[in-house]
């Protein structure tokens, strides 16, 4: 979506990964406790601490996968111009959610009904992969408060591949104080 006169809406990299974060965290708390309520093939106590095992192994995986391409991103990052349409954190997140409703209820759906097999595993599975999002947007907070920038990425390039996708070139930068979103996509403190 190009924005006149050659400028380009841009979407905060931290907040677009931490707005999965929550739905996967609650869909999977959810699903884990409906879980524990059904026996399943395995018992609750099997299918518990596999799942336990699940959320740690997936909490690090999400948080770490493609941590290479966003630094490499991060180091080739050029300042957003003048004409540059800054997205506010709610349409970011509202944007990002909106458009991947159907399979987070879907994800939601399979992890109760894998309770009848590893009861609670596919709901801390889930919850694994909100807390790793998490996990990756604190990382993104802690690199943009070192190099005292925000990092954003343009929207039209953010399809398929994502913020670290094919299509994406490069981030742009602006200081630490563009935006409504605090360093990490967390809501900005008033004073």
């Amino acid at each position: 979506m190009d924005v006149g006169r050659g400028g380009q809406s841009l979407a905060r990299v931290a907040v677009t990964v931490r707005a999965g974060a929550a739905p996967l965290w609650w869909a999977g708390l959810v699903a884990a406790a409906a879980g524990a309520f059904v026996p399943g093939l395995t018992g609750r106590r099997i299918g518990l601490l596999a799942g336990a095992a699940l959320f740690i192994v997936t909490a690090v995986v999400v948080a770490l996968a493609r941590g290479k391409r966003y630094a490499e991103l991060a180091r080739s990052a050029s300042r957003a111009g003048r004409g540059d349409f800054l997205q506010d954190r709610a349409v970011t997140v509202r944007g990002w959610r909106r458009g991947r409703r159907w399979w987070l209820l879907g994800a939601f759906v399979v992890a109760v009904a894998s309770s009848f097999a590893l009861p609670g595993t596919g709901g801390l599975l889930l919850a694994g992969a909100g807390a790793g999002l998490w996990l990756k947007a604190v990382r993104i907070g802690q690199r943009e408060r070192r190099e005292d920038v925000l990092y954003w990425v343009r929207t039209d390039w953010t399809g398929r591949g994502g913020l670290v996708g094919k299509r994406v070139k490069a981030h742009r930068t602006t200081g630490p104080e563009a935006g409504d979103a605090a360093p990490g996509g967390a809501r900005r403190r008033r004073r």
